[in-house]
């Protein structure tokens, strides 16, 4: 990945880490012959012949170290400009998985926290791994080349001594890092619900809701109470791997000790100069600080190492719903309807089906209402001809085919819907319209907009359809929650399919915009077909079918006068209504209720 971000930034970055390892043993040598040369020519005189050879070696350490600065430089900026193209790189395969996974996922906890930790640190991680890849690489070079230095000079021991004395940190640092990054996996939960919780007390779609019910202090204090937990566990991890990592640092010194005194017997006492103690020195100071940085790019790559894990995992989720090796194409017009044959079908992690052999026809060319108690299985139907999940039992079928016999984007593509809680886009009205076909030209939406009765009150906007909707990112305008709907009404109609269902269409809406609206969408669905879900018997007793649907079957079929005369379930919530109708003041002041007798929000 690293790689194909940028290939030319990749190969000079490397080239130049190359180079970057290579100078500080240059360095450490060059040290030692100035010494060398400087301790020779003392007294000497200033002739070239003398002052000559520390002059030239004076030289080579300034261009050495002028250069480690400059290269160091362009590292930096290679670096933090390479890892702006992997970043978007990432978050491109982020996307790309997150469009393509089956709409199941969605609701696995582990789904979730795989995705918040790739995708939330996908920016920061971006950086962080190629300072971790480009330290250890140069820093293991750098550390390789001084290590040779020193036994080519001293002795093949030397470098194995200072690497033993630094084994024992580097073992605790390991350790320490697995559990953390243990600790991490078992409190994303945690950290998800802390995230959430600070999120309903600052986030404006929380606001009214947060403060009409007094609610910020106690989301607030339950934020600090899960805080608590996970900073009390974090920091006795800190503690322990504090007192582990002082006991083997202990452990290295004492072995560093031991070098110490070898070297200084040897310079002291045997054939060594002044410049093998300045090379010694050098060497050891160089190598004791490429260890502690090699130690904490090893700490950084197991922190990584989760996060690659994570963005891996993910990146390796295949769909469960595979699309037919040969697709048969989407009719274009329906001529028979959808038809449910026998569909069981159960939501993952649920105990229950909330659909059980479940048979239903949906005709071409008729409005058909689907009406039942809350979780009664109506909003199910919908998700299941979208294919958003697989069933367990039964089939769904257009015209007669089998949906899994269709490619799904295909599929999709001639399916309009509204859902029951549609998203509230901030962007331009026209482009919250434009959404369900971004190929749609202007007049195509305005003309949605006209069909859905949002264009009178969008057109009264600032800047008409070209008024940015909400508040999240500038001053834009603000719709009721019926305006937004009608946005949402308007991006369904936008895309002309054969197929239309709508899952509570006028639920923002009032009792004198109900009629109006129906009328616009029977003359807009004329020959296709189309579904309305609704609590609303205004709406419902306007269709050409009604299906009344109970645990996950429909136990009632007919027209609003058939299902009337039938003296069932449909007719027993009518006659409800009309019941508290009669007992209120006047039929301006009539309680206006669903059709299972639950009162409007």
């Amino acid at each position: 990945m690293v790689w194909a971000a940028a290939p030319g930034l990749a190969a000079g970055w490397f080239a130049l880490l190359l180079a970057q390892g290579a100078i500080p043993a240059a360095v450490v040598y060059t040290t030692k012959r100035v010494v060398d040369s400087a301790n020779a020519a003392i007294g000497g005189g200033l002739s070239v012949e003398n002052v000559g050879p520390a002059a030239f070696w004076g030289g080579i350490m300034v261009v050495l170290v002028v250069l480690q600065r400059a290269l160091s430089s362009a590292v930096g900026y290679i670096q933090t400009s390479h890892s702006e193209y992997v970043q978007d790189q990432i978050r491109a395969k982020i996307h790309q998985k997150a469009v393509e996974v089956d709409y199941a996922f969605y609701e696995s906890e582990d789904y979730h926290n795989k995705l918040q930790h790739s995708n939330t640190q996908a920016g920061q991680r971006a950086l962080s791994l190629l300072q971790n890849i480009g330290s250890l690489l140069r820093d293991g070079l750098a550390f390789t080349s001084i290590a040779a230095l020193l036994a080519v000079q001293y002795a093949w021991w030397l470098p194995l001594a200072l690497l033993g004395g630094t084994l024992p940190a580097l073992a605790v640092l390991s350790r320490h890092n697995r559990l953390y990054n243990d600790w991490w996996r078992r409190s994303m939960s945690k950290q998800r619900w802390a995230d959430y919780l600070n999120l309903m007390v600052v986030y404006p779609d929380y606001a009214a809701e947060v403060r009409l019910f007094g609610a910020g202090r106690p989301l607030a204090e339950m934020y600090q109470d899960v805080r608590r937990v996970l900073r009390t566990e974090r920091l006795d991890l800190l503690r322990r791997q504090s007192v582990a990592t002082f006991g083997a640092s202990f452990l290295g010194l004492l072995t560093l000790g031991g070098v110490l005194l070898w070297v200084a017997r040897r310079a002291f006492g045997g054939p060594g100069t002044l410049g093998d103690l300045a090379l010694f020195y050098q060497a050891l100071n160089q190598g004791l600080s490429l260890m502690r940085s090699l130690m904490g790019g090893v700490g950084q790559a197991y922190a990584n190492t989760l996060f690659l894990e994570d963005l891996f995992y993910f990146l390796d989720i295949q769909p469960a719903q595979a699309d037919p090796e040969d697709p048969v194409p989407v009719p274009d017009q329906l001529v028979d309807g959808i038809r449910f044959e026998d569909v069981t079908f159960t939501y993952p992690g649920a105990t229950r089906p909330s659909l059980r052999g479940l048979d239903l026809h949906l005709p071409n060319g008729k409005v058909t209402a689907i009406v039942g108690e809350n979780g009664a299985g109506k909003s199910t139907l919908v998700k299941l001809l979208c294919r958003f999940y697989e069933i367990e039992s039964g089939r769904v079928l257009l015209d007669g085919t089998d949906l899994r016999e269709f490619e799904r984007r295909d599929l999709l593509d001639h399916i309009s819907v509204l859902f029951q809680n549609p998203v509230h886009y901030q962007a331009a009205a026209s482009d919250n319209i434009r959404l369900a076909d971004l190929g749609a030209s202007d007049q195509a939406v305005v003309e949605a907009a006209r069909q859905a009765g949002a264009h009178e009150f969008l057109s009264r906007l600032p800047k008409g359809l070209d008024t940015k909707l909400g508040k999240m990112f500038y001053e834009g305008g603000e719709l009721s929650g019926g305006q937004w709907q009608r946005v949402a009404l308007a991006r369904a109609y936008l895309r002309q399919s054969p197929i239309i269902a709508l899952d509570e269409p006028t639920s923002a809406m009032d009792s004198w915009s109900e009629m109006e609206w129906f009328e616009r969408f029977r003359a807009l669905v004329e020959g296709r077909t189309a579904v309305v879900i609704t609590h609303r018997f205004t709406v419902a007793m306007q269709a050409d079918v009604i299906h009344v649907m109970d645990a996950g079957r429909v136990i009632e079929t007919g027209t609003h006068r058939e299902l009337l005369d039938l003296g069932g379930r449909y007719a027993e919530s009518w006659r409800e209504q009309t019941r508290r109708a009669e007992q209120a003041e006047g039929p301006r002041d009539a309680v206006e209720v669903d059709a299972w007798g639950d009162e409007p929000g």
